[in-house]
């Protein structure tokens, strides 16, 4: 298969070490030989990406919980590159108490902060980069089934989830116009930091294997490869939509 990507360059935020959904994005992307530039939270998770990812790649320092922030670094993005072609939105957070708690446990704090992270900062992070995206351009950021089913321990990641696919459905009608389409990838369980937040994450994950149509867990290398086509133009015709790649989970 050709580069369909060569030429485009491609922000993800998100990546936290590399077993993270994120970097199988980052890696597939490019392969496909885009650009990638990647935001980091704080000096502590620039440190440990560092360790791993090319000297080439650039990196940019944003921290979702302001939106003076995610302002701060689209502007700068658009003085370095111009025009970009895609956002990758791979961002979640709920406090340890929040996570391991039932949903009836969960405090306003706990409820606001996990919002505000995991779904709230989509609605900012489109604001902001809307004027450096071209036309077309794609936003893509990732979910999971727990949005739509009470899996056991997932808890406010669940109702986070929920919000975030009602922004994608309502950012997807708004940006319609200019060219930007808005999607998500729901992805299978995978053993990456994110999961290991949760409580029994063990159980969960063998659950999950056990539900693949071949009894194989889904790797971050093909949510990586679907997340390639939402930032090309082969996926200008799908907008406001939440794409399974779990292999068959979602199925039964």
């Amino acid at each position: 298969m050709s580069d369909f990507l060569d030429g485009q360059t491609i922000v993800i935020m998100g990546v936290a070490n590399k077993r993270s959904i994120a970097w199988g994005c980052t890696r597939a992307i490019m392969n496909q030989g885009a650009k990638v530039v990647l935001t980091y939270q704080n000096d502590r998770i620039k440190k440990s990406l560092k360790r791993f990812v090319p000297e080439d790649l650039d990196l940019l320092e944003c921290d979702v919980s302001e939106d003076e922030n995610i302002e701060k670094a689209f502007a700068e993005i658009g003085d370095r590159y111009g025009k970009i072609d895609g956002v990758i939105h791979a961002i979640a957070y709920a406090d340890k108490d929040t996570l391991t708690s039932g949903l009836v446990n969960t405090t306003k704090d706990g409820y606001d902060l996990a919002q505000n992270i995991s779904a709230y900062s989509l609605i900012a992070v489109a604001r902001y980069a809307q004027p450096v995206l071209n036309n077309p351009a794609s936003i893509l950021t990732l979910t999971y089934f727990g949005s739509t089913r009470a899996i056991p321990n997932y808890n406010m990641m669940g109702v986070a989830k929920a919000a975030l696919e009602a922004n994608v459905r309502y950012l997807a009608s708004d940006l319609g116009a200019t060219g930007i389409r808005v999607n998500a990838i729901s992805a299978g369980a995978v053993k990456t930091l994110a999961v290991t937040g949760i409580k029994n994450h063990g159980e969960l994950l063998k659950e999950s294997e056990s539900r693949t149509v071949d009894q194989k867990s889904v790797t971050t290398d093909e949510i990586g490869n679907v997340a390639a086509f939402f930032m090309s133009d082969l996926s200008t015709g799908m907008t406001g939509d939440v794409v399974y790649v779990d292999k068959g989970v979602h199925l039964i």
